[in-house]
């Protein structure tokens, strides 16, 4: 199994954020759904995105679209566990294990997952005690109900203070229950229960939760968000995610979580190439 160290290693120098690429195995995801769901589909995207500079593959075998309805453990072990011990075979990235079921992730780490990415943050019956055990670093996600139901009247009083304080009550949880505050890493859930005036305020805010000394995952790729702001459903959903990409680098994301990994990797790049010649001025 791949050192759950790999959080603080390699990039504490660099400006650039970590880049985690997602790998779907599902029929039903809003962007790839049906497209990796054999085991050699999966690990040739995996090994695709390593090849284009991922850090961390991020493997999850159910659908958390807006409308998407719950799978079974078991279905959700049958869609990953052999995706991840084939990847395993073939490199040492982190893997990270997309789900909020505690049997999910004790079989994926046992089948080489190193990382817990749970949009419910470790809130389903033993999903705490298990990624405690495990020993991972986990991301905890806001979320404002469920995937079937939460787009379909998202109210916040004040949106950012809600989801920053339901973040840190999480983690401390964590920290209580006996996790290292450095295996932590928080995510502010865009488009998880959130309005595009939603969205936008938690974007902007983003330093209040870099300031947490939490890291920090930004998840903006190709979601409803993006299509809003270019204002035209037959935009370019690539180009638009990897502006937001690199604008939550600048305000300080430390992973961004990404469907299209080479254009991310060599916009994130450039990006601190121009900053660092700038600087050289």
């Amino acid at each position: 199994m791949v050192d759950p160290a790999f959080m603080s290693a390699g990039r504490q120098s660099s400006p650039l954020p970590m880049v985690m690429g997602i790998l779907n195995i599902t029929p039903d995801s809003f962007s790839d759904g049906g497209r990796y769901l054999s085991v050699d589909k999966a690990v040739d995207h995996a090994l695709q995105m390593i090849a284009a500079g991922a850090d961390i593959i991020d493997i999850g075998g159910e659908s958390t679209r807006p409308g998407a309805l719950p799978v079974s453990a078991a279905e959700e072990l049958d869609r990953v566990v052999a995706a991840v011990e084939a990847i395993r075979r073939e490199t040492a990235i982190a893997i990270s294990i997309d789900t909020s079921k505690p049997d999910v992730m004790r079989a994926a780490a046992a089948a080489g997952a190193s990382m817990i990415n749970d949009v419910r943050a470790l809130r389903a019956d033993g999903a705490l005690d298990a990624a405690v055990g495990l020993g991972l670093p986990v991301c905890l996600m806001h979320m404002q109900g469920e995937p079937a139901t939460m787009q379909s009247d998202p109210r916040y009083t004040d949106v950012v203070s809600e989801v920053l304080e339901f973040l840190c009550s999480r983690a401390q949880r964590c920290v209580l229950s006996g996790m290292s505050r450095d295996q932590i890493i928080i995510d502010p859930g865009f488009g998880f229960g959130k309005t595009l005036q939603h969205n936008l305020r938690l974007l902007h805010e983003l330093p209040r939760f870099v300031a947490t000394g939490y890291r920090v995952l930004v998840g903006l790729s190709r979601k409803s968000v993006v299509r809003a702001l270019l204002g035209s459903p037959d935009s370019d959903l690539v180009a638009g995610s990897v502006t937001m990409a690199l604008y939550a680098a600048r305000l300080g994301a430390h992973i961004v979580r990404v469907h299209d990994v080479r254009q991310t990797v060599e916009a994130l790049r450039l990006q601190a190439a121009l900053e660092q010649s700038m600087r050289g001025q």
